[in-house]
């Protein structure tokens, strides 16, 4: 049964991002776009011209945004350890909490992370994580699009033995969880080269070839980790990847602060995505990622929150108008990156980057991931459409978010989450925080 919902604009692909006046935009009952176009164009005497559902909405329609690196249930976490280093951050003030998490914990906090999420308008979140089961059974809780790289870590697999026990679960769960159609993609998130070294990423590029899925890492975050790997084993960790294999396949890379030219043309010859995130990287001390070499190495580009913990909120309206901001200001070049790409790193571009090229557009075939945007507020003033689309990425925010879809089901209205109880996960959440904060 076709749904249509009539608007004041849309933003939709052409040229780069443009701006589409009095839309009408058709989603059929699989939740996927059928048309996008002006309502002008309907042909009145067509069978689709009156459609079971129609809704006249009114406001901007865009599409979601696509968060392409986070750590859900750090929601549980947020805030910890202010002011620390990455390394004593990690060692001092989350993993001790972390430590004491339990999957019915990560259920509520990665359900936390997706509705703030849906409030903002991100559709579509990379999750890495461990307790994965419980990470998939909160985006499907809530509705959301999602991607769950399960964790894989030293930490829990002190031997051989464990190690291999780890993959072997990782791909269960791959085999059980993997339906892209379904909103729900599963690949492998090696936390980092330092972490697991040359032997454990080789075979864990092994398994990510088996199963085709992609290979989601932490990579060249800060100076220290870049200098510990060149110590350890005399190439960067972007040269190790590529020499055990890892680079063969899908691979989307957090972060990317501290890599140098040879880096940067290992990974675009690989076509390989870099995931920006550029406010816990100022937060953290860590530096600013050269998105706009990267971009020009033929590295993909995608935009990330990281966690709530070194965030400290999901918000991704933030890190695309960072990205921008930041690209001019280290160049000292207003063009350096443009309002157009930097919408598109954040929607079709970055989705795209992440394996998901039906994600991210209001066009004809696409995923209906939907987000409205109330246009009756001061930062919209004076709305001309010529800058309507500027307006979007330096004035737009969760502030302006007032209704949401996802494959054509409404997970948002009227500022509301309508699929699970947000004041009883709220009040969860609390209780959790303070327990794990006591216990760590």
């Amino acid at each position: 049964m076709t749904t249509r919902l009539l608007a004041d604009y849309a933003i939709v692909p052409g040229d780069g991002p443009e701006l589409m006046a009095n839309p009408a935009i058709d989603i059929d009952d699989s939740g996927r776009i059928i048309a996008a176009r002006p309502e002008s164009d309907i042909d009145a005497s067509g069978a689709a011209a009156e459609p079971a559902n129609v809704h006249r909405i009114g406001g901007l329609l865009m599409p979601g945004l696509v968060n392409a690196h986070a750590h859900g249930p750090m929601t549980l976490v947020r805030s910890a350890g202010d002011g620390l280093p990455l390394q004593q951050w990690l060692t001092d003030a989350v993993w001790p909490r972390e430590g004491q998490m339990t999957p019915d914990d990560v259920v509520v906090g990665q359900t936390l992370a997706s509705i703030e999420m849906l409030l903002a308008g991100v559709t579509t979140s990379i999750e890495m994580y461990l307790f994965e089961e419980s990470v998939a059974e909160a985006i499907r809780r809530t509705g959301a699009r999602g991607q769950v790289m399960a964790g894989i870590i030293s930490a829990i697999a002190p031997d051989e033995a464990a190690f291999q026990g780890r993959l072997d679960a990782v791909a269960a769960f791959h085999g059980s969880h993997h339906d892209p159609d379904s909103g729900l993609s599963v690949g492998l998130g090696p936390h980092s080269v330092y972490d697991l070294g040359r032997e454990r990423l080789a075979q864990v590029a092994e398994r990510c070839a088996a199963l085709d899925a992609t290979l989601h890492i932490h990579l060249e975050e800060t100076q220290a980790e870049r200098d510990q790997v060149l110590a350890e084993h005399g190439v960067s960790a972007t040269q190790l990847l590529a020499d055990v294999g890892a680079l063969d396949g899908r691979v989307v890379a957090a972060h990317g602060v501290w890599l140098d030219a040879a880096d940067q043309a290992l990974l675009g010859q690989a076509n390989a995505t870099v995931v920006h995130c550029p406010q816990s990287n100022l937060k953290l001390g860590s530096g600013i990622a050269p998105i706009v070499d990267l971009l020009n190495a033929g590295v993909q580009i995608a935009l990330g929150t990281d966690g709530a913990a070194s965030n400290d909120d999901l918000d991704l309206w933030e890190e695309l108008r960072l990205a921008p901001l930041l690209a001019r200001g280290t160049s000292h070049d207003p063009t350096a990156l443009s309002t157009a790409r930097a919408f598109e790193l954040a929607t079709s571009a970055g989705a795209s980057a992440i394996g998901l090229d039906d994600v991210g557009a209001l066009r004809a075939g696409a995923w209906a991931d939907i987000v409205r945007l109330d246009l009756d507020h001061p930062s919209f003033m004076p709305g001309l459409d010529a800058d309507l689309i500027s307006h979007v990425v330096w004035a737009g925010g969760a502030r302006h978010v007032t209704d949401v879809w996802v494959a054509g089901r409404q997970v948002v209205a009227d500022r509301e989450i309508t699929t699970v109880d947000r004041h009883q996960v709220q009040s969860e959440a609390r209780t959790i925080g303070a327990r794990l904060a006591a216990a760590g």
